[in-house]
């Protein structure tokens, strides 16, 4: 384990320590998840936590992120499960990415895994295009007009405009790795593909990437296709397929699993598991 992993994890232990919590899972998001990090890029670590089940209890309800200041090396912050399984519910795009995280600091229980399970019958097609096409919509507003640009800023707009064009070619969550995106979705030989693969090995070995003149051939594949999926984002599938009733089993189950049988929250998992019929016992 690498010195700043390290790090990574004693920062976890004192947020469990501090906050009274239990992390149940934490993964890279941002460029080191992508693929094409900088060499001073910080390391972009979220996490899900869990608390006691008395605070749940509360009638004040609890906060439910957890955030550190950031450091030039360190972003750290993390959601609470329950925040988390609301916004799963809306099939949340920034949540099912950092599921799929392929750098993942600690994964403890089975809460992750399970989401990952079920995670293709709550995924809508519409949510993620939306959330994409917004994104790039305003990198590309921000940082990409004029005869001179942000030249490192083409990823963040490539990214998320390709994220689009997997969905509606695989109609499922696009992979992180943005290497993986090129492959699948730009075909092999082209100036565009020539020229994203340029931009790529030049960020990948540590050159500066600042104001440049604009890369024409980049630019008008990013043009085209804000174009298209502007037009074509609201004809795209919005269904959920999970039902409630299954997150609150989720919820549940974490909490027996991370804080033992707690009496109260056995007979609310035992309640949330009878099958549907009068709450008093009748028919």
């Amino acid at each position: 384990m690498t010195e700043i992993q390290l790090e990574i994890i004693r920062q976890l232990r004192a947020i469990e320590a501090e906050e009274n919590v239990r992390i149940l899972y934490a993964c890279e998001s941002g460029s080191r998840a992508w693929g094409f990090p900088s060499k001073d890029s910080d390391y972009d670590v979220r996490f899900l936590y869990i608390r006691r089940p008395e605070a749940y209890l509360s009638i004040f309800e609890p906060r439910d992120v957890i955030e550190r200041p950031i450091s030039n090396l360190l972003d750290i912050n993390g959601w609470d499960l329950k925040k988390a399984l609301l916004l799963f519910r809306k099939s949340n795009p920034p949540l099912l990415e950092w599921l799929q995280s392929g750098i993942r600091y600690e994964e403890k229980y089975s809460v992750a895994e399970s989401l990952r399970r079920i995670s293709p019958l709550g995924f809508s097609p519409k949510s993620g295009i939306y959330h994409y096409l917004n994104m790039a919509k305003g990198n590309y507003r921000t940082y990409l007009q004029g005869s001179e640009v942000k030249i490192k800023k083409y990823f963040y707009v490539l990214r998320p405009l390709l994220a689009c064009s997997w969905i509606e070619q695989f109609n499922e969550v696009p992979p992180l790795e943005f290497s993986m995106l090129v492959e699948t979705l730009i075909p092999g030989g082209t100036p565009l593909r020539e020229a994203v693969n340029q931009l790529l090995t030049r960020k990948m070995s540590g050159e500066e990437l600042s104001i440049e003149p604009r890369i024409e051939v980049i630019n008008n594949y990013l043009e085209q296709l804000i174009a298209y999926f502007e037009k074509s984002a609201s004809l795209f599938e919005a269904a959920y397929g999970v039902p409630d009733e299954q997150l609150d089993v989720l919820f549940y189950s974490a909490l027996a699993e991370v804080w033992g049988e707690e009496s109260s929250w056995t007979a609310a998992l035992q309640e949330v598991r009878r099958p549907p019929g009068n709450a008093y016992g009748g028919n």
